[in-house]
């Protein structure tokens, strides 16, 4: 039997507590954790791969790859740039998975404020296959309107991400 690797989860962000959770994945062949990675971490590659990003910056300077306790910001699902700081950050190794997680938040009055964690885990599977897992939890107003709506655009979000980065990556 075979377990794969799981995001580690901050209590504050444990998916089901918050007011948005959603989890994608893919498991491709023909493609390596490594090659995936640089397209994940190098915020450079992101527009020309998934339509839902924008206004990337590194307001302390930096970039455009990310890494350990990186700051930068970005819009996405219409929210003006949100200030983001990578919280986890492991590229991946010879039997040890990538991690990169970010927390996310946008401030103001309680109608406005969101706080998220996005997660991505990436790994090399048996056969020539590669594992990319995202989730995220949101908290807030914003967050808890976007789960109500049909389609869930953070879903399906998520999933053009997920198939740009491995479109992108299979180049």
């Amino acid at each position: 039997m075979t377990t794969q690797n799981a995001i580690d989860w901050p209590e504050k962000y444990l998916p089901g507590t918050g007011d948005n959770f959603v989890s994608n994945e893919v498991i491709v062949q023909g493609l390596t954790a490594a090659r995936v990675w640089h397209f994940l971490v190098d915020t450079s590659e992101w527009e020309g791969y998934y339509n839902n990003v924008a206004d990337i910056s590194f307001p302390q300077g930096g970039g455009p790859q990310l890494t350990d306790d990186q700051v930068f910001s970005f819009g996405t699902f219409g929210f003006p740039p949100l200030d983001a700081h990578v919280v986890e950050f492991q590229a991946p190794a010879d039997g040890v998975p990538g991690r990169l997680s970010w927390t996310a938040k946008q401030d103001g009055k309680p109608e406005e404020r969101l706080d998220v964690l996005h997660a991505w885990l990436v790994e090399d599977l048996p056969g020539g296959r590669v594992r990319i897992l995202t989730q995220e939890t949101q908290i807030g107003e914003p967050a808890a309107a976007l789960a109500n709506e049909r389609p869930n655009p953070m879903l399906n979000g998520h999933q053009a991400w997920l198939d740009g980065l491995v479109s992108a990556a299979a180049k």
